[in-house]
């Protein structure tokens, strides 16, 4: 049998009476009951209310860029240091935004990596609750393999992956890869949700092979149009691949409608796409929204806030990104994080020298999923 005491000592709870505005007197009948208070475990709101109940959303997160240059350079030294197996899993380097106590989370939702993987290397199969996608800013080489579906790799591609689908990598080209995983750990770890399995530690013969498709895109990568024999609304999308040619030519078609005077930007100079699950039209995840953007040389971006985080990654191009009041040139490859409610802009200074499209192109994800389902997402277009 179990036994309790009613008062356990010492209290996790310690209050302080002030004299300030909006708080009672300061008396001994009050520190008493304060006291009390403490050796119950209660918290009156009105010591708390400015920090519970803020006038608007106040971030742990701080605006950080990290250098591509540097990322694969480290990641490249960890791949001939650090073995991919069991144990380490993946040979993923996450992102440790600066204020979240050396966590490894970008945001206080959100998980963003390098992952590296050497020739001729497998990454063992797993599983877990814990929505993930992929996205390559540059090189090709190496197949997911979701349910025992390879799908390949290349520049430009962002691959999804909704929870609890098995999945293994491996890389079939003589040069190293890198790519960025992102995935929604923070919050499942902070509600307490996450589940994790092992799979195989290796792929069958079968699945390591290289086609140019995938077999969900055979099904599903036609626009606008769905395999009978499948239909019926899913939480994840089950296109695992949303290719690069197809991005950068409806990011282009903005923009030339836009010339043409006709509608289709969000702004002036400003593309921006999202990808969706093309069997209700919904976000590709369920608690991330993933985005490209593309703006034009010389323009510049409304400055623009939203509840909840993101994390961007500069496709190609080099331009200016102001968060909140803190400034970075940026070039391709170069990941940043935008916190809650912090106003978030571009300046473009791409041009046919350092861009395949002659403009700034920035991929995003951000949990904007998350705040719609609960009611709690705002944005706000503030003036420049």
């Amino acid at each position: 049998m179990t036994t309790t005491t009613e008062n356990p000592a010492p209290t996790a709870v310690r209050l302080t009476a002030v004299d300030a505005p909006d708080q009672p007197t300061v008396t001994p009948e009050l520190e008493a009951l304060y006291r009390g208070f403490e050796s119950e475990l209660l918290v009156p709101l009105w010591t708390e209310i400015g920090n519970l109940m803020p006038l608007h959303p106040t971030t742990r997160a701080a605006a950080h860029l990290w250098r591509w240059d540097r990322l694969v350079e480290l990641a490249d030294r960890a791949g001939h240091l650090v073995p991919v197996g069991r144990g380490g899993e993946r040979r993923a380097i996450a992102l440790a935004n600066p204020s979240l106590g050396g966590k490894p989370y970008a945001t206080p939702t959100l998980w963003a990596a390098i992952q590296y993987l050497m020739p001729g290397e497998d990454a063992p199969e797993h599983r877990h609750t814990q929505n993930a996608f992929r996205f390559v800013v540059e090189g090709e080489g190496v197949w997911t393999v979701v349910e025992g579906d390879p799908v390949p790799m290349r520049r430009g591609d962002f691959l999804p992956q909704a929870g609890m689908h098995w999945h293994a990598h491996h890389n079939a080209a003589s040069t190293p890869m890198a790519w960025i995983d992102g995935l929604d750990i923070p919050l499942q770890y902070d509600v307490e949700s996450q589940f994790f399995d092992f799979g195989r530690d290796a792929i069958s013969d079968a699945e390591r092979v290289t086609p140019d498709r995938s077999r969900a895109e055979r099904l599903w990568g036609h626009p606008g149009i769905a395999p009978v024999s499948q239909l019926g609304s899913r939480p994840g999308s089950p296109l695992l691949a949303y290719r690069w040619e197809h991005t950068d030519r409806a990011l282009d078609d903005q923009l030339a409608l836009e010339r043409e005077g006709h509608g289709g930007t969000v702004e002036p100079g400003h593309a921006l796409v999202r990808f969706t699950n093309p069997t209700n039209g919904a976000d590709v995840l369920p608690t991330m929204r993933t985005q490209f953007h593309r703006v034009v040389r010389g323009a510049e971006t409304t400055p623009r806030r939203e509840t909840g985080s993101s994390v961007y990654q500069v496709f190609d191009g080099s331009g200016t990104v102001t968060v909140g009041d803190t400034s970075w040139s940026v070039t391709r490859g170069d990941l940043f994080v935008v916190p809650s409610w912090q106003p978030v802009s571009f300046v473009s200074e791409a041009g046919s020298t350092d861009s395949d499209s002659g403009a700034l192109d920035l991929f995003q994800f951000g949990d904007a999923p998350v705040f719609e389902k609960l009611n709690l997402y705002r944005s706000q277009e503030d003036s420049r």
